[in-house]
């Protein structure tokens, strides 16, 4: 989730919502940033020659030979979904709101058996009321223990839809994926990275083969939120610095959004590597950020950390 709202409250109104219980205070805060229905669609963007348009909401940009970005450029949070084929079965890694239906968008790419896979559970990813044929999802324990019969209801913290007037859904899972397994997709694996901070759940895709990482909300071009429910920072510098480790120094990385037109934006371990280092600034205090809450911390000229006060911030293990 990006492009929310900005919340910019006083010092004695963020000095009032520490001391509530920490739901209690994230529904307060989210209700600021809330219309409770979709935002009006943008105008149609030029997209440069590697983008066409599927129809009047979607784009299509080809990055190899077996994928896509598959995007909403006329939706508010600019969403990027990732298609990736293999000659046995392909795999969706994120599907937007459900806003319109991109299987017709995947079913004009590939005719192959379909898995879709979420980088997240928040509502702008998971397709909503939008169905697929087979769903995988990172096998984490707080997850698989409330999913009796392989059936999870999402919480009002994970799936933040009614920002949107989106119900809560249930997940219906077929396939549980464990961090650092391998999908196989026919010539073509990818490796299941844990990357939260921006949720508990979040995860990216690591195809090594081709040096390309998927990395959903954990890292895009634009404001990284980290102060939302299941946000955490101390997950998000473990994590940064985790990945950073293992990637080869020509990963190229997209995400899940995008700041602006025109086409699907490629980061790197540069930024991956400064993320990791604003963060630890972050940790040590001597970076300075803007505003109340969300402060705005920069990390390079392409990344902002919207982060939660420091104050509120919990760097304890």
């Amino acid at each position: 989730m990006k492009n929310a709202r900005p919340i910019i409250l006083g010092t004695i109104s963020v000095l009032l919502l520490g001391g509530l219980a920490l739901e209690f205070r994230h529904r307060i805060l989210f209700a600021a940033i809330s219309t409770g229905a979709p935002p009006p669609l943008l105008p149609t963007s030029e997209e440069g020659p590697a983008v066409r348009w599927y129809d009047d909401y979607f784009t299509i940009e080809q990055l190899d030979a077996q994928t896509w970005a598959i995007g909403e450029p006329r939706y508010e949070q600019q969403v990027l979904n990732y298609l990736i084929v293999g000659r046995e079965r392909a795999l969706l890694f994120d599907a937007g709101t459900g806003l319109r239906d991109i299987r017709p968008v995947v079913a004009s790419l590939t005719d192959l058996p379909l898995t879709f896979m979420p980088s997240h559970l928040h509502y702008d990813h998971i397709g909503n009321e939008v169905t697929f044929e087979r769903v995988a999802l990172v096998d984490l324990p707080h997850l698989r223990a409330r999913a009796p019969e392989n059936r999870l209801a999402l919480t009002w913290a994970e799936h933040l839809g009614t920002a949107e007037g989106y119900d809560t859904p249930t997940l219906e899972i077929d396939e549980w994926i464990a961090p650092g397994e391998t999908i196989a997709l026919g010539g073509r694996s990818l490796r299941v990275l844990h990357t939260p901070g921006h949720t508990t759940d979040s995860v990216s895709l690591f195809d090594e083969a081709s040096g390309l990482l998927f990395s959903g909300d954990f890292l895009y071009e634009g404001p990284l939120f980290a102060f939302l429910p299941n946000s955490s920072l101390k997950d998000y510098l473990r994590a940064a610095g985790a990945v950073t480790d293992t990637l080869p120094a020509n990963v190229r990385i997209f995400g899940a959004h995008r700041a602006s037109p025109p086409g699907t934006p490629r980061l790197s371990i540069a930024d991956l590597r400064d993320l990791r280092e604003q963060l630890r600034s972050i940790r040590a205090g001597t970076l300075a950020g803007k505003g109340a809450y969300p402060v705005v911390y920069p990390i390079n000229e392409r990344l902002d950390l919207w982060a939660p006060p420091a104050f509120l911030q919990d760097w304890s293990d």
